[in-house]
């Protein structure tokens, strides 16, 4: 059991580290519990916590993770990890997820306070950089939360959905250009692509061995949806669409949802049309396979116009999530929010 400074006088309210497996089942039912009640469709179990365990970066879950229990019964528990980002030098994620009857009572504003003291003191001590999390419209409470503690808004992304896939316009490839079935002799050369292609979005950070094992391993790695097109003339591949379909965020929703993500297409062929053609490839392949809508995230600061152009593939807007930033100093200084910057960049 941990001694939190500030922490709110709630009888049988305890605070403690994680302790192993044998936390996966609460963490999934809080998790649950937490996303339902801010209108985010995820039911995850045991199972999943586990494999997402499997694959954290930077962080140490018996040390980086904090548990609130009451009467017994785990009620919330929040995570942080550390990245070194490009623009922003020393970044720290950190998420909570608090179950709706527990909120409002002062535990998710210590569980707040401990991270940031933790990542301070403990993990980061003597650097400067940013704490950072991810908010949703209807996570008012957070908002307000984390703005009273010197946290503002930077960025927001939003979840487009096309709410059909009915009269799904084709477009052409430019000529020279054909779309080939995925096979496992082009997975690097297409995540050499994908890396490509993102090195100008806004958070980049360069991708490792790691991640390419991580996605090999994904239960979104799904190539027989794909959409790559390649250049005849020089073999090499300038688009691509990573479609994908989650059977278990489907049954639980009782929809039939597919995602057109990973849209990308290499800095040297861009506003030649290539994007669009392949998102309408996309979508006739996940109607193909019995998808009745489909959704994607997009970043509404994109340079590339992106909003556009998926509004004109049929895609509307219907959720905005913000990421919002807090400067950090050395554990012995003052903490200073920072300014909204428009061209900077959950388990």
């Amino acid at each position: 059991m941990l001694e939190l400074e500030n922490a709110p006088a709630i009888q049988g309210l305890i605070f403690r580290h994680f302790q192993g497996a044998s936390d996966y089942a609460s963490m999934a039912a809080v998790l649950t519990a937490s996303e339902t009640a801010d209108h985010t469709e995820r039911n995850v179990s045991a199972g999943d916590i586990a494999n997402a365990f499997q694959h954290l970066r930077n962080c140490d879950p018996f040390n980086d993770l904090l548990i609130a229990e009451v009467g017994g019964r785990m009620v919330g528990y929040a995570r942080g990890w550390w990245e070194n980002d490009l623009t922003a030098g020393q970044l720290v994620h950190h998420n909570g997820f608090l179950v709706p009857e527990w909120r409002r009572k002062g535990i998710g504003q210590t569980m707040l306070r401990w991270m940031e003291k933790h990542f301070s003191e403990q993990v980061l001590p003597g650097n400067t950089g940013y704490f950072q999390v991810n908010v949703t419209q209807f996570q008012k409470g957070a908002a307000i939360m984390l703005q009273r503690a010197g946290y503002q808004p930077l960025r927001c992304f939003y979840l487009m959905v096309r709410p059909t896939l009915e009269e799904i316009a084709e477009f052409p490839l430019p000529e020279g250009l054909e779309i080939r079935p995925v096979n496992p002799a082009h997975y690097r050369a297409l995540w050499a692509s994908v890396d490509d292609a993102s090195q100008d979005e806004w958070g980049y950070a360069e991708l490792t061995e790691d991640d390419y094992q991580d996605w090999l391993t994904s239960p979104h790695f799904q190539p027989q949806l794909w959409q790559v097109a390649w250049d005849i003339a020089t073999n090499q591949i300038v688009g691509h669409v990573l479609t994908f379909i989650d059977e278990g965020e489907n049954t639980q929703s009782g929809r039939k949802r597919g995602y057109t993500e990973g849209v990308g297409v290499g800095r040297h062929w861009r506003r030649r049309g290539i994007a669009r053609a392949l998102i309408s490839r996309s979508l006739q392949a996940q109607k193909a396979a019995g998808m009745t809508e489909s959704a994607l995230v997009v970043d509404s600061d994109s340079t590339s116009n992106a909003i556009r152009l998926y509004e004109s593939c049929g895609f509307q807007t219907v959720k905005r999530d913000t990421i919002y930033r807090k400067q950090f100093p050395a554990a012995d200084g003052p903490t200073k929010a920072i300014q909204r910057r428009r061209n900077g960049d959950r388990q």
